[in-house]
């Protein structure tokens, strides 16, 4: 078996399997062993319910103790009994799983696994799962893969399959020179992809894990460099003049630019009417006004009589950018003719904007992918932003800057990136960062408090509700039993709806429901018709509600200090005072230690300076950056040293042998030809 072998080729995998498969975008043998455990679970002895740590994942040998009570409120099912052994108890709870009374017996003993909380003086376990203690000592000192899954494909079924196609599959040369294997101190290619499906040992999978991310930086700076020479040296062909129209626009403004937003204007006019072709990020907080300056790019680039395109990451996203510019056309007398563009428009929409693209009836584009599809053809595109650039990878970018000859491009990111992360993951880019707020900004509230809070903080969300704003609420999973202790998004919508009062509306968004829900959903929340949106970090860019004051994030304590800044982002975007909730759901005082530098401040870039000093390799396991730069296995923040090696590595290889020619780079040349290939790269 080769990567390209379809996985209805491992035996045991007919086309129903396969279809799940394909859910989690899975449809070959390469993709199936490229899709990296999520989490690792490690079952360790049971320990007495006097020795249990609240807030901390642990097992516990013990009896049912009494009857089991059942109670329905509205939609949910409530059960409750007492566990106890020879040293205590503990009070368990177990929403909408009535099947969980008929796997007890009263005399016999079983293995609890959860994350007992204090509650009025008492041991409290909700969700806990239940083994035999003959199911459990099988699985004693095991490093366990959890995997993402969607209905119907169970963890055991994804692990059965991978070992199959880890015996069968013939794995390629190792395609990393000896020199930077040794220098760096990597496990072979074939061992670390076996074993970070299956360590046999913690320090095992910290090796293999550590091979894989220094592939995929290192796969991805040698790109970029090679990007960034082709970009060096292309001609600016659509040199722009200054224009009376930006200069009316930025004095007609109800507000006047900051400092920072100025000086980053300069900038990206110094690069159109430059004699290069821009290639520019412009970085900045969540709030500190980069849509203006792409507007006013777009504007100057029309003024010019040339086309220019905005690619956003959801349609919810788009569409607000879309409004925002008409709106801004017709109040300043602009001559913007922009036109929407996204997936979810009927055949015959789609059509009649494409046709006013190409005959230039429309001279800018806003949109999602269905920018860069084969039928959208521009008249004369000479400018393209990306909004959050990391949401659509380098490979999409190249795509929709590939619709015209040598355009500029601008890229907008609020992802809190250190400048030195930020010159070596935007490699083929000039940087411009706008590091300063609007002075009416209200500054955002926040508190770091534990799951004992959380009957409180219900309060205050029914109080801002009531109030007339809206809330987030934030869980690390989809659904129940993807990972043990972690609050997941299904359950708890049903929790909130049976404890909140009932004329709330309350709903849920996660990334595996279908696009078109997705949206329906998002839109609803912005036209104000949901109260509460329970959400995953589905939310974390794409959606601008200034009505929503309140973001509340169950197990902050898993999440990466940069990232729970950008989901706090989605609050504070209005006039009324916003606050953020961050609920450690460990209960452990170092957790609180870390989550206390998001109480003291509300300035991205240094929260991710911190990021990168408080994360270790204890940290493996939290909720990644979603999406962040496309790595599966690589954290920029607790890998940053791993990075800077790469990096220097590319460096050291490319000033050796630029054109990857010589015998040791043989393998590593065809490797990054087919890759280059297959992400369709256009400038190499």
């Amino acid at each position: 078996m080769d990567k390209n072998t379809d996985i209805t080729e491992i035996k045991g995998v007919g086309e129903k399997t396969a279809k799940l498969f394909r859910k989690l975008d899975i449809h070959t043998v390469g993709e199936l062993l490229h899709s990296y455990p999520r989490d690792y679970e490690d079952f360790k002895e049971p320990v007495a319910i006097a020795d249990c740590t609240a807030g901390g994942l642990c097992s516990v040998r013990a009896c049912l103790a009494g009857n089991i009570s059942i109670k329905k409120v509205r939609s949910l099912t409530i059960l409750n009994f007492v566990i106890q052994d020879a040293g205590g108890q503990i009070f368990m709870t177990y929403f909408n799983m009535p099947y969980v009374k008929s796997l007890l017996r009263k005399g016999l003993f079983y293995i609890f696994r959860g994350v007992p909380q204090v509650k009025g003086g008492r041991f409290v376990m909700e969700q806990a799962k239940i083994y035999k203690p003959e199911e459990y000592a099988k699985l004693t000192n095991l490093l366990q893969p959890r995997y993402p899954l969607t209905a119907g494909l169970t963890n055991h079924m994804i692990s059965k399959v991978m070992k199959q196609a880890l015996s069968l599959y013939e794995f390629p040369p190792d395609y990393l020179p000896e020199w930077v294997k040794t220098g760096q101190q990597l496990a072979d290619y074939r061992k670390a992809v076996e074993e970070i499906h299956f360590p046999p040992d913690y320090a095992s999978m910290l090796e293999a894990r550590k091979r894989l991310a220094f592939d995929e930086f290192f796969l991805f700076i040698l790109m970029l460099r090679k990007c960034r020479e082709h970009n060096e040296g292309l001609e600016n062909k659509y040199c722009m003049e200054d224009t009376a129209l930006t200069q009316r626009l930025i004095t007609s403004l109800p507000y006047r630019l900051t400092g920072a937003q100025r000086k980053v204007w300069q900038e990206i006019q110094a690069d159109l009417h430059g004699r290069k072709t821009m290639n520019r990020l412009i970085q900045g907080d969540v709030g500190s006004g980069k849509t203006i300056l792409a507007f006013l790019a777009l504007l100057l680039c029309v003024s010019n009589g040339y086309q220019g395109a905005m690619m956003a990451p959801t349609e919810v996203l788009a569409a607000q950018h879309y409004e925002a510019m008409t709106a801004l056309t017709k109040e300043y007398g602009l001559p913007l003719r922009p036109a929407l563009l996204t997936g979810s428009m009927t055949a015959k929409e789609k059509r009649q904007t494409y046709e006013a693209m190409q005959c230039g009836a429309v001279n800018v584009v806003i949109g999602t992918h269905a920018l860069i599809q084969d039928k959208a053809i521009y008249r004369n595109l000479a400018l393209v932003i990306t909004d959050e650039q990391h949401r659509f990878g380098v490979r999409q970018r190249e795509i929709l800057a590939g619709k015209g000859e040598n355009v500029h491009v601008m890229v907008m990111s609020a992802t809190p990136i250190p400048r030195t992360l930020a010159i070596i993951l935007y490699g083929d880019l000039d940087i411009s960062v706008v590091d300063e707020l609007p002075a009416d900004r209200l500054p955002i509230k926040n508190c770091v408090v534990g799951t004992e809070y959380r009957d409180k903080a219900y309060r205050f969300l029914t109080k801002e509700v009531a109030a007339g704003r809206q809330v987030y609420v934030i869980c690390p999973m989809v659904e129940e039993g993807e990972l043990e202790g972690v609050e997941n998004v299904t359950s708890y919508t049903e929790k909130l709806r049976s404890v909140l009062p009932p004329e709330l509306k309350v709903a849920c968004l996660h990334g595996k429901m279908r696009p078109a829900d997705k949206n329906r959903i998002m839109e609803e929340y912005a036209a104000r018709q949901i109260d509460i949106l329970v959400s995953t970090t589905v939310i974390e860019v794409g959606i601008n509600v200034p009505n929503a004051t309140v973001m509340m994030i169950e197990n902050a304590e898993r999440f990466g200090l940069a990232q729970l800044h950008q989901l706090r982002g989605r609050v504070g975007r209005g006039k009324c005072q916003s606050y953020c909730i961050f609920i450690n759901g460990s209960g452990k005082p170092q957790a609180f230690e870390r989550l206390d530098i998001l109480n003291h401040s509300n300035d991205g870039f240094f929260i991710a300076g911190e990021d990168l000093k408080m994360r270790g390799p204890g940290d493996l396991f939290g909720i990644r950056q979603s999406g962040l730069m496309d790595f599966k296995v690589g954290d920029i923040y607790q890998d940053a040293g791993l990075l800077k090696e790469a990096e220097s590595c590319v460096g050291r290889l490319l000033e050796k042998d630029p054109k990857l020619e010589l015998p040791e780079h043989r393998i590593l040349h065809n490797y990054v030809k087919q890759a280059l290939v297959e992400t369709d790269f256009r400038t190499i």
